[in-house]
């Protein structure tokens, strides 16, 4: 089955929880949370406490997207904040592999993040340990860019490895993901669809609704 993981960083923060809940109940099966930094990307977003906030409210799958310089620093508070599946970018990392076990010491799923020009081949000697893979689909840091497309070509090289080597890993995109571009999407293979103004513009219902009707 596919998933919808909604983007928070689009929401409306004076009511987030009950967006949050909007989106879950109409089908949203994971909570995508970017977490950002200022320095790895532009825009400075929220964290910890933002998270440990919303979980008494849910136990949905938190997809937490470190988009941060040296996340190895704080993996252990994100894991106890109620992440699940913690997503590091390799840009970021200066010893990708510690940082992994790191997330599975802490019994959380480790994810690996790479951005658009990043070629598939850092992720070489680290692909066994990982529950997912998310191909950036625009330059992070921005909400409201639009979906590369080449980066489409990324997911299906990426589905070959994974089929070569008899993985079950997910394939993740995030980025420019909204009605015009889910499909293209879906086709190249991908498993966890992030998007945000495309669930939180507007009907949060109809647009979850609609989405999942591309994807399934």
């Amino acid at each position: 089955m596919k998933i919808l993981s909604p983007s928070i960083l689009s929401a409306d923060f004076r009511h987030l929880g009950e967006d949050v809940k909007t989106a879950l109940n109409a089908g949203a099966q994971w909570v995508h949370i970017d977490v950002m930094d200022g320095m790895f990307v532009p825009q400075i977003s929220f964290g910890n406490p933002v998270i440990k906030a919303l979980r008494p409210d849910t136990d949905a799958v938190f997809d937490v997207h470190l988009m941060i310089e040296e996340p190895g620093r704080y993996i252990e508070s994100f894991a106890r904040d109620g992440a699940d599946v913690i997503t590091v970018h390799a840009e970021a990392c200066r010893h990708l592999d510690r940082v992994i076990q790191q997330i599975k010491a802490c019994g959380k799923k480790p994810a690996v993040a790479i951005n658009p020009a990043t070629p598939l081949s850092v992720l070489n000697y680290v692909l066994d340990d990982l529950y997912m893979v998310l191909i950036m689909t625009v330059n992070p840091g921005f909400g409201g860019q639009s979906y590369i497309p080449y980066c489409s070509e990324k997911v299906r090289e990426l589905k070959e490895i994974l089929k070569s080597r008899n993985l079950k890993t997910l394939i993740q995109v995030d980025g420019g993901v909204n009605l015009s571009t889910i499909e293209e999407a879906r086709d190249a293979g991908v498993d966890v669809f992030v998007a945000g103004s495309a669930v939180f513009g507007g009907d949060i219902e109809a647009n979850v609704k609609a989405l999942l009707a591309k994807i399934n």
